[in-house]
């Protein structure tokens, strides 16, 4: 009988969602662990709002040894920020934990100079307290908070905390604004085998194998529920709660949740963590059917773990083959350029025309590298008579998807299209034109 984490994977790849990697454990024992080719559960990997939950670890430990309180006043904290608005006036630290900022969302943009004084300086939409908005700036203040405080960096801060005392933090780094504070609401890379060991601590309320590396006051104040989510249109998995920097789905327990399909789930009662990595890019919504689909597997026999988790790759017939070599030019299109080098062969393309080359052979999972991103797997294939797809899946400081599609008529013209999801892919990874030879 097939496993439910095996249909889970099936399911993603049919929404062109990769899975990196799948661990659960129960009663601190792992139960199923598995990862694709390149990726898996020793390999760091971005774990984007993930990191705020951690952030929120520290905010907490901090109060519990009378460094704040989370009800002091933020200005109180950043009193050179002052005169600010007599609204935001009025934010406590347990607002931003909480996400019920005076703002309908984060404040600045990745390409921003000042990530910090955007929280100071935008005007507030509501009061403080109030209203559930999900807020990255927050996190990011809350961060900056902990370095402010702790004289310390982030990534030392957790690591002295959380990771070290678990004998974890291999490859665990911070990434940082334009202004050198820790990205807290989405900079964290780490292995996720770290982070379920992590999830196994915070189910033994701040203790595991008899080390304690956080007060239960600590773990109970990070899942104590402080904001009604309903308002929310990101799916049930989002609508049941928030606790400090953390989800409440509505079956019980806690869930981290990163951009793309990254997860940490812990279910108390059963005694269950489970952590998923993943590349959702290239869905829409794809990380929230993820997580429906990830609670959902986990109520069922999991089935034993494949050798790999397959990388999702574009249905493959050779006698669909059309064969062009050479440079094409372009007579029509955008975004892509004007002129693009081409192999095009049964079993084989090469391709070279925008900011990612590659060389796939179908029905094979092809290893690249990403010229200011990252790495990159390819897969590809002759899908219907002409036309050959790629997907590119690429794995770096972000996550992208990309897809290529190329087009070969009759009349001796190349049609393509490029399409490039998710924050690692630049602008000239989508656009499409006609070529000819």
């Amino acid at each position: 009988m097939t496993g439910s984490l095996e249909r889970l994977i099936a399911q993603a790849a049919a929404h062109d969602i990769s899975i990196h990697s799948i661990e659960v454990s129960e009663g601190g024992a792992l139960v199923y662990s598995a990862g694709a080719a390149g990726m898996g559960p020793h390999v760091p990997h971005r774990h984007y709002s993930i990191s705020k939950s951690f952030t929120a670890i520290a905010v907490l430990s901090l109060a519990h040894e009378g460094k704040l309180a989370t009800s002091d006043r933020l200005l109180d904290h950043f009193p050179e920020k002052r005169p600010v608005h007599p609204l935001l006036e009025l934010a406590t630290i347990d607002d931003l934990l909480s996400m019920r900022t005076p703002y309908t969302g984060t404040t600045y943009t990745e390409q921003s100079p000042e990530w910090l004084e955007s929280f100071f300086r935008t005007e507030p939409s509501h009061r403080p307290g109030t209203l559930f908005h999900y807020d990255t700036s927050a996190s990011y203040v809350l961060a900056a908070l902990v370095e402010r405080i702790e004289g310390k960096a982030w990534e030392q801060v957790l690591r002295e905390r959380v990771f070290a005392p678990l004998g974890l933090g291999e490859g665990m780094r911070m990434i940082t604004s334009p202004e050198g504070i820790a990205h807290g609401g989405s900079g964290m890379v780490a292995r996720p085998r770290d982070l379920l060991v992590i999830g196994e601590m915070l189910l033994g309320g701040g203790e595991r194998d008899g080390v304690r590396v956080l007060p239960r006051e600590v773990v109970d104040e990070l899942v104590r529920r402080r904001a009604n989510t309903e308002m929310m249109a990101w799916g049930s998995t989002h609508r049941f709660g928030y606790a400090a920097q953390t989800w409440l789905p509505g079956r019980g327990g806690w869930m981290m949740v990163g951009l793309g399909g990254q997860y940490v789930y812990g279910d108390p009662d059963r005694g269950l963590v489970a952590v998923m990595t993943a590349n959702a890019q290239g869905c829409n919504a794809g990380d929230n059917r993820l997580s429906t689909l990830l609670l959902e597997a986990l109520d069922e026999p999991l089935g034993d773990a494949p050798a790999s988790i397959a990388w999702p790759a574009p249905p493959h017939d050779p006698s669909f083959a059309r064969e062009v070599r050479g440079s094409v030019r372009a007579v029509s299109g955008s975004g892509l350029r004007s002129r693009i080098a081409l192999e095009l062969a049964p079993d084989r393309v090469t391709f070279d025309g925008i900011e990612i080359a590659f060389d796939v052979t179908a029905g094979e999972e092809c290893p690249i590298e990403v010229p200011g991103v990252g790495r990159g797997i390819v897969t590809g294939g002759w899908s219907e008579p002409g036309i050959f797809d790629a997907r590119i899946d690429v794995i770096g400081d972000d996550i992208a998807r990309q897809r290529v599609r190329i087009v070969v008529t009759d009349d001796g013209l190349v049609t393509i299209e490029a399409q490039g999801h998710g924050p690692g892919a630049p602008g000239g990874w989508t656009g499409r034109g006609t070529y000819q030879l």
